[in-house]
């Protein structure tokens, strides 16, 4: 989600954005009021992080005048030195809606910025999605390995929650097509591709992660689970052999594990061979 913050202090810019960023939102930096209001006036912005008491701002007008702007759906928290009663009372009916009182841990800030979006938009609000060491977190459209967030494009994400999702589905590229892009985008066949490459590099999928993307030419693509210490050694390949004139034999299909540069990427991926047989 997009966040705006606002302080006169670059040091206290740095820690709110180093938070909120490790949550997976986009944040915008601002040190003066008013370019904050004319950002706030031209772009949308989900939540505004801000420092209650700055030089030569009237704290609870701009609040007012935000608010405005944004249509009064704009959430607000707000950071102060102060832990005076009648303060926070005055900064909570101007508009405000959360405090934080510094000096600020990372924790404490990454909690409330949690609680003020899961209250200011339930809707978006989603358990986390698990899958071994992989956690997905819808709200934040984000993604981590082995808690370490994993830097994912938008499209990326879909796709990758899509795969995980389906996981051992056999899923076409037709199929991929219109869930991830909503249409039967032919001509983007290397995007797909491409797509699924930086997505199996970045997510480090492997068998020592339980994951595997395996690639079924002519018929589509599988997440499959598998074990970490599952050793998948190189084997030949079956070559096709011409069928004789008028066979009736029906094609059977094997399946061979090769180490293969799949789409520009040195992933090891199971590979669907056809194996035509002689009568």
């Amino acid at each position: 989600m997009r966040i705006a913050i606002l302080d006169s202090e670059r040091d206290q810019l740095r820690l709110v954005t180093h938070t909120a960023t490790g949550l997976g939102h986009e944040c915008h930096e601002y040190t003066n009021g008013a370019l904050l209001l004319q950002a706030v006036e031209a772009q949308r912005f989900d939540l505004l992080i801000f420092h209650w008491r700055l030089p030569g701002i009237d704290s609870p007008a701009l609040v007012k005048a935000l608010q405005r702007a944004a249509g009064n759906r704009l959430p607000i928290l707000f950071t102060t030195h102060r832990a005076d009663a009648a303060d926070m009372a005055m900064n909570l009916h101007a508009g405000a809606d959360d405090f934080l009182i510094s000096p600020i841990s990372d924790a404490e800030l990454e909690a409330r910025i949690c609680g003020l979006l899961r209250r200011s938009y339930p809707a978006l609000h989603e358990p986390q999605l698990v899958f071994g060491p992989y956690q997905f977190l819808p709200a934040w459209r984000t993604v981590k390995l082995n808690g370490v967030r994993v830097e994912l494009r938008n499209r990326e994400y879909d796709l990758a929650l899509f795969l995980f999702q389906n996981t051992g589905c056999l899923l076409s590229r037709k199929h991929l097509y219109k869930a991830i892009w909503g249409a039967d985008f032919e001509v983007l066949s290397r995007s797909l591709d491409t797509h699924l490459s930086r997505v199996r590099a970045k997510l480090d999928l492997r068998p020592a992660n339980g994951f595997l993307l395996a690639a079924l030419r002519g018929f589509g693509y599988r997440l499959e689970t598998v074990s970490p210490q599952e050793e998948v050694q190189a084997h030949p390949i079956s070559q096709e052999r011409p069928m004789k004139a008028n066979s009736t034999t029906p094609k059977s299909y094997t399946f061979a594990h090769a180490y293969e540069r799949e789409m520009g990427c040195g992933a090891l991926v199971r590979r669907a061979t056809l194996d035509h047989k002689e009568i």
